[in-house]
C-alpha cells in the first residue's frame, strides 16, 4: 500500500473547493457523472482513431446507492487510471487530464466533456471518504484503489477488478444523507444529466406486482443521448418538436413555433427555442431556458448569452464556447458571449420575418401571442426594433391587423390634424370604451386595439420613430377634439349660461378619493351623449407609466383628473338649463345684477390705472379695486350656491351625472344603489 500527500501547498484544499469553487452541493453529480460520461466519450474516441482495438461492449454509465451503507456510486467501463494516472490527474490537482487528452485529440475536441478540470473534487462537497476503484484499458494495467478522507493524505493500492472503468464510490457524510434518498438523485439526475451522450443507468426500472414496487430486469435509463438539438433540422418533424417541449414543460400548452439553432462558425451553438403561449402575467417567466455544454446541463440562468427580451422564451441551448467558471456555476465575461446574443437576435428575427413574409395569416393568428416577444424586444434593443419595425403588426377594433407602413397609409387622409400631425386613436378596452370608439368610427376614424401588458411605453417609443405623429385614446377628449382640425362645427353658448350648466353640475359630482373633476360645457350635436366623460392623454399616460416604471411612481400619487363634458346640444341639458334658470330667476337677478355692477366698476379702476407703475396708484384704489374683486368673487360663490341647491333636488341632473360614470365604470357602492332606486322612482 502507498501512502501519500497530495500535491497541494494549502494545509487542506477540500474546504477552498467547498467555499469558493462549487456554490451548490447538488451539482456535484453533475460533475461525477460528467466526468464518467467524458472517460466513456475518451474511449470511443481512440477505438475510432485506432488507438483501442478492443471491444466497446456496454458503454451505459451506472449510479447506484446503497442507503444502508451510505455510499453513493458512480461507474462507467471508459478508459480507467493506472496509478501514474491517478498521481497525476488527482493527487496533483494542478493538472488536467482532459486538457492533455484535448491537445492529443484536439480534431474532435467538441465530443469531449470534461475540459473543466477540478470536477472530482466536488465529491468532497457531500462525502466524508471517497474511494477510485479502476482499472485502465492500456494492456498490462493493474486494477488500482485510491481512498482519502478529505485532508490532504491518501492511501494507493492494487486491488482486484475485471472490467476497464472506473467506480467512483461516495461514503456520504452525516449531514448530507439526503442525497442517499432514490428520489432525490433521481431528480438530480434529471435535471442534470438528462441528455448526456452516453446512456446513463440509475438502477433498474420498477413495476407494481402483488401491490408493492419490485425492481425489473430493465435499467432505469434517465437520458436521452440524442435530444433533438444535436440532429440536423431537415431530419426532423413537426411532431419531434412539439414531443420535446411536451418533455421540457409537461404543463405547459402546445408552443407557438420554434427555432432550431445550428451553428459552427465564428463559435459552436446549437439548440431550439420556443415561442410558449402566453395566458396572462402569471405566465410571463424567465429561467425556462436551459443551458448545456455538451449536452451537460449547466444552468437556466441565461442572461448574456439570449437576449433580454428572449429569456421569454422555452427551450435550450447547447454550446462548448460559452465561457464558464471552474464550475460551471456562472458565466466569465467574453466577446463570443456578445457574439452568441447577437447571432441569437438575428435568427429569431430571421424566423419571424420568414412566417410574416411566407405565411401572413398564420403570422395574423399568433400575433396576439407574439406580441409580447416582439414589442419587448423592440423596447429593449435598437438593432431588433430596425428588424421587427418590418413585421409587427397594429390592430384595430375590427379585428385587422396592419404593419406600421400600412397602417400610416390607412389613416394620413383622415386623421391628420391642422399642424400635419398623423393622430393614431386606440382604446385599450373595447366593452368600457365602446360608446368613444363608436364616435370616432362615425367619424370615419380607425381605432387600434392596445391592451397589452407593454403597450403604453410602446406607444411612447413610436411616438418618437414616427416622424409627426401622436398617440391619442379615444377616451381623452370629446370626438371633435380628438384630431383637431381648421373647422369647428356647432354653436357654442354664451359664456354666462355655460356658466350656469358648470354650477348646476360641478356641486353634484361625487366625492372620490384621488379624483378630481372639471365640468365644462360644448355643442356636440343633438344626437350624441349629453354628458361624456375624458381624461386627459399626457397625465393618463404618465400614470400608466407610473406603475410599470419606478423612476415615475411620483405621477402615480397624483389625483385622477377627469373632464365632465356637457352637450349643450343635447335636449336634456338644454332643459336642465331652461328649468334651472326660470326656477332660480327670482335670486339669480339680483345677484346677477351685483355682479354686473361691480365687474363694470372694477373695468372702470382697472382701465384708470392702466400704465400707471405700482407707485403712483393711489393706496386707496388699490384698496378699492382688491375690494370689489373679492365681492365679484362673493357674489359668484352666491350665484354658484343658489345653482347648486336648485340641482341638489334635481333627479335629472343626478341621473345624468351617474348615467356618465356608469358608462365608465365609476359608480359603486352607495351612490350605485341609489342610482337604481331614483332610476326606478322616474320610471
Amino acid at each position: 500500500m502507498q501512502k501519500g500527500n497530495i500535491g497541494v501547498t494549502t494545509e487542506n484544499i477540500f474546504p477552498i473547493i467547498k467555499k469558493f469553487l462549487y456554490s451548490d452541493h447538488e451539482i456535484f453529480l453533475r460533475e461525477l457523472v460528467s466526468n464518467a460520461v467524458d472517460a466513456t466519450q475518451k474511449l470511443k474516441t481512440l477505438a475510432a482513431t485506432g488507438d483501442f482495438k478492443g471491444e466497446l461492449g456496454d458503454l451505459t454509465v451506472r449510479v447506484k446507492v446503497d442507503k444502508e451503507n451510505g455510499t453513493i456510486t458512480i461507474s462507467d467501463r471508459g478508459l480507467g487510471m493506472t496509478a501514474e494516472e491517478i498521481d497525476k490527474y488527482i493527487n496533483q490537482i494542478a493538472f488536467s487530464g482532459a486538457n492533455d487528452f484535448l491537445e492529443k485529440y484536439k480534431d474532435d475536441a467538441n465530443a469531449i466533456i470534461g475540459h473543466f478540470g477540478l470536477g472530482f473534487y466536488s465529491a468532497f462537497m457531500v462525502a466524508k471518504t471517497v474511494d477510485i476503484v479502476t482499472l485502465s484499458y492500456k494492456e498490462g494495467a493493474k486494477a488500482v484503489k485510491w481512498s482519502c478522507d478529505g485532508s490532504p493524505e491518501f492511501t494507493l493500492e492494487e486491488t482486484e477488478r475485471s472490467d476497464r472503468g472506473t467506480d467512483i464510490i461516495l461514503h456520504v457524510d452525516e449531514d448530507c444523507k439526503e442525497f442517499l434518498e432514490e428520489s432525490r438523485l433521481q431528480g438530480l439526475l434529471t435535471k442534470y444529466c438528462h441528455f448526456l451522450a452516453v446512456p446513463v443507468a440509475f438502477g433498474k426500472k420498477k413495476e407494481w406486482k402483488d401491490g408493492k414496487q419490485v425492481e425489473t430486469e430493465e435499467d432505469n435509463l434517465i437520458n436521452d443521448t440524442c435530444p433533438i438539438w444535436t440532429k440536423k433540422p431537415s431530419d426532423l418533424k413537426e411532431e419531434d418538436y412539439k414531443k420535446f417541449y411536451r418533455d421540457l414543460y409537461p404543463m405547459a400548452d402546445e408552443p407557438l413555433f420554434w427555432i432550431h439553432l445550428n451553428v459552427d462558425y465564428p463559435f459552436n451553438l446549437t439548440g431550439v427555442l420556443y415561442f410558449p403561449k402566453i395566458k396572462s402575467n402569471i405566465d410571463l417567466q424567465r429561467n425556462k431556458i436551459q443551458l448545456y455544454c455538451n449536452q451537460v446541463y449547466v444552468t437556466d440562468s441565461v442572461e448574456g448569452i439570449v437576449p433580454d427580451f428572449l429569456t421569454l422564451l422555452h427551450g435550450v441551448i447547447d454550446s462548448p464556447d460559452i465561457p464558464l467558471n471552474v464550475s460551471r456555476s456562472y458565466l466569465q465575461s467574453d466577446s463570443n458571449v456578445k457574439k452568441i446574443s447577437t447571432y441569437i437576435t438575428k435568427k429569431v428575427s430571421d424566423r419571424l420575418q420568414s412566417i410574416f413574409k411566407n405565411d401572413r395569416k398564420e403570422f395574423e393568428e399568433k400575433w396576439d401571442d407574439l406580441k409580447i416577444f416582439i414589442n419587448y424586444g423592440m423596447l429593449t434593443q435598437e438593432d431588433f426594433y430596425e428588424k421587427a419595425s418590418k413585421f409587427a403588426l397594429f390592430k384595430d377594433t375590427d379585428n385587422k391587423y396592419y404593419t406600421f407602413e400600412e397602417y400610416q397609409t390607412l389613416i394620413k387622409d383622415n386623421q391628420t390634424d391642422k399642424n400635419g400631425s398623423l393622430i393614431y386613436l386606440y382604446a385599450n378596452n373595447l366593452d368600457e370604451q365602446y360608446t368613444y370608439i363608436d364616435a370616432a368610427k362615425n367619424k370615419g376614424y380607425n381605432v387600434l386595439l392596445m391592451d397589452g401588458q407593454l403597450d403604453v411605453p410602446m406607444i411612447n417609443m413610436l411616438e418618437q420613430k414616427f416622424e409627426k405623429s401622436h398617440f391619442t385614446r379615444v377616451d381623452s377628449d370629446i370626438v371633435d377634439r380628438l384630431i383637431v382640425k381648421e373647422d369647428q362645427k356647432g354653436e357654442e353658448l354664451p359664456h354666462d349660461k355655460q356658466e350656469v350648466l358648470s354650477s348646476l353640475f360641478k356641486g353634484q359630482m361625487p366625492k372620490v378619493k384621488k379624483t378630481e373633476f372639471h365640468v365644462e360645457a360644448h355643442a356636440l350635436g343633438e344626437n350624441n351623449a349629453p354628458i361624456v366623460i375624458t381624461q386627459a392623454e399626457y397625465m393618463r399616460r404618465m400614470k400608466d407609466m407610473a406603475s410599470i416604471q419606478p423612476g415615475m411612481s411620483f405621477y402615480g400619487e397624483m389625483p385622477d383628473m377627469f373632464n365632465l363634458v356637457l352637450n349643450s346640444d343635447h335636449r336634456l341639458i338644454k332643459q336642465v338649463l331652461s328649468d334651472a334658470e326660470t326656477a332660480c330667476a327670482e335670486k339669480l337677478v339680483p345677484v346677477e345684477s351685483e355682479i354686473a355692477m361691480l365687474t363694470l366698476r372694477r373695468n372702470e379702476l382697472q382701465k384708470a390705472q392702466e400704465g400707471k407703475k405700482d407707485e403712483e396708484i393711489p393706496t386707496a384704489e388699490k384698496d378699492e379695486l382688491s375690494d370689489v374683486e373679492k365681492k365679484i368673487e362673493a357674489q359668484k360663490t352666491e350665484k354658484e350656491n343658489i345653482l347648486n341647491g336648485y340641482a341638489t333636488g334635481n333627479k335629472v341632473v343626478h341621473q345624468l351625472i351617474d348615467l356618465a360614470l356608469l358608462q365608465n365604470n365609476m359608480l359603486k357602492g352607495e351612490a350605485l344603489t341609489n342610482f337604481v332606486k331614483r332610476s326606478v322612482e322616474m320610471i
